[in-house]
């Protein structure tokens, strides 16, 4: 019998380039392979469409995301109403396939009656309020604060309000908790993302160089690099390389008053991959402690020593594969300590033996498919 899905994604999957649709390409690439039918329906505002999509999904529809004013309510968040769309809920209900629904942006329809005896499933990539009210703290422009702290009020009442009207699928198990505790939600799985990686990647030896990486358009991983430089390499005569896309013009000062780092801006994916191969240290602290950092995924699938603080990891069961550092001195510390010291093949095994229990594509697409079908 076959098996027909929509799944509903809050941007274009298509190319796996940035960490919000990692997940979200992989799942659809593996549940294809599983030999799902996908009906895929994508909001696009800026990455075009994509030829590629059609070789997983037996259609790909495109849809409009509401720019400005015209996305705003005052009642559901602009990430929920600006993808408001009606031709994509009449489209929805021209059939009774189950629904799959990638991300609070993507749930408006789960307001509308019509819907309410589908089957449907949410996908939670964050704790959105929290991760807003992040970016609220970690933003120094005062239109964004205000537009953030304004979001995260409306998302804490939208999540609760929504908490119930589908099955959710946490992307870790301190989400699934969060929305057990402040939100009730009674029906929701843990589900880990799924993943471009391959085991047994990871660098033996000794690398030469510190690094951080991450889109640097992010307020959040912003102040995260400056600490970093302030507090924990302005002591610390090592080499450090801090890589992403897009950085501020204050970033790119801050980080040339550092005579022991360097900046390399708007890397490619193969560059990343490379510095990522040769680094010793990956420094990822964080200051949001909701959702999984792919970040560090990709740094321990390929990388050697990772350095973070307990927000970073936090219910993503990675703790154990990570120097865990609560402040700046442990964490020059810790930086010191294993600067020299070599990865070796065992403990490279060890990860290995870990991610890939955790992060089983196949093994996952088959759990997926028990809970819809």
């Amino acid at each position: 019998m076959e098996k027909h899905l929509h799944i509903i994604c809050h941007d274009v999957p298509f190319p796996p380039n940035y960490g919000g649709v990692f997940d979200l390409f992989y799942k659809i690439k593996t549940m294809h392979q599983k030999g799902i039918l996908i009906h895929l329906h994508c909001f696009e505002y800026g990455r075009g469409t994509q030829q590629e999509l059609n070789s997983y999904c037996v259609e790909v529809k495109y849809y409009s995301r509401k720019q400005g004013h015209k996305g705003f309510s005052h009642k559901l968040p602009y990430i929920v109403c600006s993808r408001s769309n009606s031709e994509l809920l009449d489209r929805l209900l021209q059939d009774e396939y189950p629904i799959l629904i990638e991300g609070i942006h993507c749930s408006y329809l789960l307001n509308d009656e019509r819907f309410r005896s589908r089957k449907k499933f949410l996908r939670i990539h964050n704790v959105e309020y929290l991760y807003y009210r992040h970016l609220f703290h970690a933003s120094s422009s005062l239109i964004k604060k205000l537009y953030y702290f304004h979001e995260s009020n409306i998302l804490k009442k939208y999540e609760r309000d929504v908490a119930n009207k589908a099955i959710l699928l946490a992307v870790t198990e301190q989400d699934a908790r969060v929305y057990r505790e402040q939100f009730g939600a009674e029906n929701i799985h843990y589900l880990p993302v799924f993943l471009p990686f391959r085991p047994n990647c990871t660098q033996e030896g000794t690398g030469c160089y510190c690094l951080y990486h991450g889109n640097l358009t992010i307020g959040e991983n912003e102040k995260a690099v400056t600490w970093l430089l302030n507090y924990v390499f302005r002591d610390l005569a090592l080499p450090v390389v801090i890589a992403g896309k897009d950085p501020s013009p204050r970033l790119v000062r801050a980080v040339a008053r550092h005579s022991h780092a360097c900046l390399i801006a708007n890397p490619s994916e193969e560059e990343i991959r490379d510095m990522i191969f040769k680094a010793q240290v990956h420094v990822l602290p964080s200051f949001n402690s909701t959702g999984i950092k792919l970040k560090i995924l990709n740094a321990l699938f390929n990388g050697r020593h990772c350095v973070v603080n307990e927000a970073a990891v936090k219910g993503t069961g990675l703790e154990g594969m990570c120097h865990v550092c609560g402040d700046a001195h442990s964490f020059r510390k810790v930086i010191s300590e294993i600067y020299s010291r070599p990865l070796t093949a065992e403990e490279g095994r060890s990860r290995s033996q870990i991610l890939c229990s955790l992060f089983n594509n196949d093994r996952n697409a088959d759990q997926l498919i028990q809970w819809i079908w």
